[in-house]
């Protein structure tokens, strides 16, 4: 069952209109690293789940893991924008993180994953969507990125990040073949560009989400992974001559390594230097951001379609800017670990096969409910260890 999380008084405060004067952020965010001399902001909803999940643990006299779990807790995540009813919070959390500047001098970078493309997970079932191309999907997803943008500035004082539309390239470039795909590709497309295009501000660095390494990162993919990212920056400055991006974001929701894993497709480093030239050559920047939030196990091995609460993970390498490679602006949290990839239930909707794998966690809820055995199993896998 989903866990719902109940905010304080507090916290629903922050909705109130924004009335204090501030510095504006005037920087580019587009064209330097966002990340860079800024504190990444801690998800209050993240640490909300994993106080219950402490609280569980308490119950049940694991003090030693409730103690570690508190130390998750600090660790800060994006933020998951993945349905209409979500896009309020946005200014929820600028304005918790412009209060944390204002009390600690702290500059604070928010990170969002916005994700609500109509037909999204079009290769799989686990994450399918509320949009349909066939319900007026279009116009609903530029209402729902202008109401993305109009939320974001309200606070131009605060920094954001944002990751566009998870697996999104991946199945442009490799599914093109599944039917679902293949009737989306030139929607997806435009409303990528859209996306790119109507959510510019000089607060706003975005990435465009490269999948992973043992996705596109083989040689056959890579070409066309630049061409797709290429033609999408091309068509949002046909909408708005300004349009910028900031980068790709590779590895969301994945286990890879970086610059640590010999096994082919398994390493975002070895895939970021091989697409970096081919992004450069047309004149897509080529700077990355990668998930580590569950890549602390390097030594289990893995195949392509391992992906769904992969029973082997532990939270990996902690959100920073000290990377191994300049490419590479930060590692971050993308996936808050602990929220489920897709239920195990067979005679759900939303069951995808991959999910009840052998390699699978189960019994597993739906995707984004919280899964309290496969987050106290990523604690005790973590590496380094917490």
């Amino acid at each position: 069952m989903k866990r719902a999380i109940a905010f304080t008084a507090a916290m629903a405060s922050l909705l109130a209109p924004f009335a204090a004067a501030s510095p504006l952020v005037t920087r580019a965010a587009a064209d330097s690293n966002p990340y860079a001399g800024y504190e990444m902001y801690v998800s209050p909803y993240y640490k909300a789940e994993i106080d219950l999940a402490i609280a569980d643990l308490n119950a049940r006299g694991e003090t030693a893991l409730a103690a570690k779990a508190a130390a998750v807790a600090q660790v800060p995540t994006f933020i998951w924008i993945a349905s209409r009813s979500a896009v309020p919070s946005i200014s929820t959390y600028l304005k918790d993180a412009y209060e944390i500047q204002k009390r600690t001098g702290k500059k604070q970078v928010v990170s969002f994953v916005v994700y609500n493309l109509p037909d999204r997970d079009c290769s799989a079932k686990a994450s399918d969507g509320e949009l349909k191309l066939s319900d007026s999907g279009e116009s609903r997803y530029e209402a729902f990125i202008k109401d993305v943008a109009a939320n974001i500035a309200r606070y131009p004082q605060v920094q954001v990040v944002i990751q566009l539309e998870t697996d999104a390239i991946g199945n442009l470039v490799t599914n093109l073949a599944v039917p679902k795909c293949g009737n989306a590709a030139p929607a997806h497309k435009r409303l990528l560009a859209l996306g790119v295009a109507l959510l510019q501000a000089p607060n706003v660095a975005i990435y465009l989400d490269g999948a992973h390494a043992g996705w596109l990162g083989w040689p056959d993919n890579l070409g066309p992974t630049a061409d797709i990212l290429a033609e999408i920056l091309t068509n949002a400055k046909a909408i708005n001559p300004n349009a910028k991006v900031r980068g790709v974001a590779t590895n969301v929701s994945n286990y890879n390594g970086l610059g640590n894993q010999p096994q082919m497709g398994r390493d975002e480093l070895v895939y970021h230097k091989n697409l970096a030239p081919l992004l450069e050559a047309k004149a897509f920047p080529a700077h990355f951001i990668v998930d580590q939030g569950r890549s602390g196990n390097q030594d289990a091995p893995r195949d392509g379609g391992d992906w769904c609460n992969f029973s082997l993970a532990g939270f990996g390498p902690r959100p920073t800017t000290a990377t191994p490679d300049p490419l590479v602006d930060a590692i971050v949290w993308v996936k808050p670990g602990g929220e489920s990839d897709g239920t195990s239930d067979t005679t759900a909707v939303r069951y995808d096969q991959a999910c009840g794998s052998a390699t699978s966690a189960k019994p597993a809820p739906e995707a984004g409910n919280w899964f309290q055995a496969y987050f106290e199993q990523l604690i005790n896998q973590a590496n380094p260890p917490f």
